[in-house]
């Protein structure tokens, strides 16, 4: 009976129609769609060969070169459209309890293309040709965890990998945390970087994904009767 009134103060995104608040809905009226023939690597070999790439994002603009170098794409993602919107939401240093600010984020495969790369370059050179955190990039939470680490976040740090639906799970969570009073200020969102051969290649072969290959803008159609699958895409 006590439950509180959540409301959302700012938005950050990183996606391939546009990134940070003006740029994304700037890319929503266009009406233009970002799906394209995959240009990530070499498709050839798949029945589906489209995706939605981010293109132009540099870590650099949003953290440090250290910090940047020992995080995977998703993670760096997540990073970047938080700082995107706390901006927007007008939060500073000093103005909020850390203590009751947290992070809520959903993430399907995490940093599962990373782990790919890095499984390469292992059997390639050997174990110790592998970077050292490795086992903190590619983990799940990485991205919320490295978020709080960022922006000083000490409250409640939630992370989930429900498929599809992880985006959306995690800002319900957030919402549920304010809600009861465990915090004041929750950053939630859904954070992805799939773009890799074997995860690419792992939905094709279960026929997940659209083959509309010569005409890519239109391939993602999820309410129409003619739609014959997804289309891969990053972001956050």
């Amino acid at each position: 009976m006590n439950r509180r009134r959540v409301v959302i103060t700012g938005v950050g995104g990183v996606t391939p129609i546009g990134s940070g608040r003006a740029a994304l809905w700037s890319g929503v009226k266009s009406g233009k769609s970002a799906v394209r023939r995959l240009t990530r690597f070499d498709a050839g070999q798949f029945r589906s060969q489209t995706a939605a790439e981010v293109d132009n994002f540099d870590p650099l603009d949003f953290m440090g070169a250290r910090t940047a170098k020992r995080l995977d794409r998703f993670a760096q993602f997540g990073v970047a459209a938080a700082i995107q919107a706390g901006e927007d939401a007008n939060l500073s240093p000093g103005l909020v309890d850390p203590a009751r600010c947290g992070v809520s984020v959903g993430s399907a495969l995490g940093g599962l293309a990373y782990g790919e790369d890095q499984h390469t370059v292992f059997r390639e050179d050997g174990i110790k040709a592998i970077p050292p955190m490795l086992a903190l990039a590619v983990y799940g939470g990485s991205s919320g965890a490295h978020i709080a680490m960022e922006l000083d976040l000490r409250g409640p740090n939630l992370a989930n990998a429900n498929s599809c639906a992880s985006g959306a799970m995690a800002v319900g969570e957030a919402f549920q945390v304010i809600a009861r009073g465990d915090a004041d200020i929750m950053y939630a969102g859904g954070v992805e970087a799939p773009v890799s051969p074997l995860m690419y290649g792992a939905y094709c072969v279960i026929r997940a994904m659209s083959t509309r290959n010569d005409d890519p803008e239109r391939a993602s159609r999820p309410f129409e009767s003619t739609r014959d699958g997804f289309v891969m895409g990053e972001g956050s």
